[in-house]
């Protein structure tokens, strides 16, 4: 028995659904809003989803990037009165199992529901409880999980695979990954850097030479394309591959047959594709700056990866990960992770994603030394300045009158920036001085909640003056 979702504003098609879907032997629940219906999906796992696109509080399709985050997200049917050829493609690329017009019979209703729910159950039943072959993957966050979901999918076929994502989310690791749990496993992963690839060398690199065929060839190499035979062939920030090379690589890809460099004889190599970048290939396309057929040749499936700062829930366990790694390499002793660390990691928004996460942590390490435990004090200045600066932006973003009512936190961030400022070197006399200023002109709002006779008796500063700083600074003071 399947559990079956209907979120629409028309009274009379939710109850036909209901009746037909019970009728079938399911269980189904109804909801008017798009609202409601959101916060129904968080909170229970429903098997299908009957959705209509023209709701009072928003557009259905709206939330289909959303249901892709859950565990264990429900086949989608879009049901709308309105024809939309654009919606039909949104709702499709959004991996919708169908998308049907009202009125439509119940036969047609009931043919795709109950089609969906074989469906439903066989990807079940293939996925059930299996477990990635690799340690390297870490995260349970809603965002990963769905990834792996996909990852798992995607390891299944030969099919050429392009991973998209910003740069350090893991490309190379979830294309490792991905050859660990097909078939291919056993054979080689031959990782290729596009944009170390020079021009005048690509050919022969990729596909290996002759002795002789060019000056100081001098022995037969084997290219990287050969050496993926039976495997993974990895062609990492595809984007950077020469254009004048591009044209070649399209014939292995359609053929899997090339010509070393100076090789009258043409080699075979059984390889899968799996290709990375960080850029937006289709706007390359565009612009003729990467080859269209190249590009339909390298997706045939696409896995794209999410940035960190969506994957706040994983940052504690990344870390974790790392420094267990990193004190086995350096045979150092374990280290405890005091939650001022994580809590300043959790702040950050962290743009060069998991690799600048990677790279702070192990500077973390460094400066720590013998020591113990980690804390916020070890991770790099630049990091601490960032989060501390980062923090009072948001405080002076939510609203430019200044009453905090002496909240901790703000002193607590102050400290943190001059903590930062004084770990290593002084900052230059105008930084020190124009922060310190803000900072007085802010305890001041705060301690006497904005009255200005007060703020001016303290500071002994003329009206005249306080004002030129609160300019100065974006602050204003709300009159008591």
């Amino acid at each position: 028995m399947g559990e079956i979702l209907i979120i629409d504003d028309d009274p009379e098609i939710c109850e036909t659904l209901e009746s037909l879907v019970q009728r079938q032997g399911h269980s189904a629940l109804s909801i008017r809003s798009l609202t409601k219906g959101r916060a129904a999906l968080e909170k229970h796992c429903f098997d299908i989803l009957f959705l209509d696109v023209r709701l009072p509080d928003g557009n259905g399709l709206d939330i289909l990037p959303q249901l892709t985050l859950l565990p264990k997200p429900p086949e989608v049917i879009i049901l709308t009165g309105k024809g939309d050829p654009d919606g039909a493609e949104l709702a499709i690329k959004g991996g919708v199992w169908d998308y049907i017009l009202k009125p439509s019979s119940v036969k047609e209703i009931t043919l795709t529901l109950n089609r969906a729910i074989r469906y439903r159950q066989e990807k079940q039943g293939n996925n059930g409880d299996v477990i990635l072959a690799t340690k390297t993957i870490i995260g349970e966050s809603s965002s990963i999980k769905a990834v792996k979901r996909q990852l798992l999918q995607v390891a299944k076929s030969s099919s050429n695979l392009l991973i998209t994502g910003e740069t350090g989310t893991g490309k190379e690791v979830f294309a490792r990954a991905i050859h660990d749990n097909s078939v291919r496993k056993d054979h080689p992963f031959v990782v290729v850097d596009c944009a170390s690839l020079t021009e005048s060398l690509v050919e022969s690199i990729l596909f290996g030479h002759r002795k002789g065929a060019f000056t100081g060839a001098h022995q037969h190499q084997q290219g990287l394309v050969k050496q993926a035979d039976g495997g993974t062939l990895f062609l990492d920030e595809i984007g950077e591959m020469p254009l004048s090379m591009q044209k070649s690589f399209l014939r292995v890809l359609q053929e899997r047959v090339f010509r070393a460099v100076g090789d009258s004889r043409e080699q075979t190599s059984d390889f899968r594709l799996i290709a990375a970048t960080n850029r937006d290939l289709d706007g390359m396309a565009r612009d003729g700056s990467f080859r269209n057929d190249l590009l339909y040749r390298i997706k045939t499936m696409q896995l794209n990866l999410p940035p960190l700062r969506i994957r706040t829930g994983d940052i504690r366990l990344l870390a974790d990960y790392r420094v267990e790694q990193l004190c086995k390499r350096y045979d150092m002793a374990p280290k405890e992770i005091n939650s001022d660390f994580f809590e300043l990691l959790e702040k950050y928004n962290w743009p060069g994603n998991i690799r600048e996460l990677f790279n702070n942590i192990e500077r973390a390490l460094v400066a720590a030394g013998v020591e113990k435990q980690l804390y916020a004090m070890h991770l790099p200045r630049t990091l601490r300045i960032a989060v501390a600066k980062q923090q009072i932006e948001q405080l002076s973003d939510q609203g430019r009158e200044i009453t905090t009512d002496n909240d901790p936190a703000v002193r607590n961030i102050r400290q943190q920036l001059f903590d930062a400022l004084f770990h290593q070197s002084p900052p230059s006399m105008k930084t020190f001085r124009d922060l310190t200023e803000r900072f007085y002109l802010i305890t001041l709002i705060e301690r006497y909640n904005g009255n200005l006779t007060e703020i001016l008796n303290t500071s002994g500063l003329s009206r005249s003056h306080l004002y030129s700083l609160l300019k100065k600074h974006q602050l204003t003071v709300a009159q008591q």
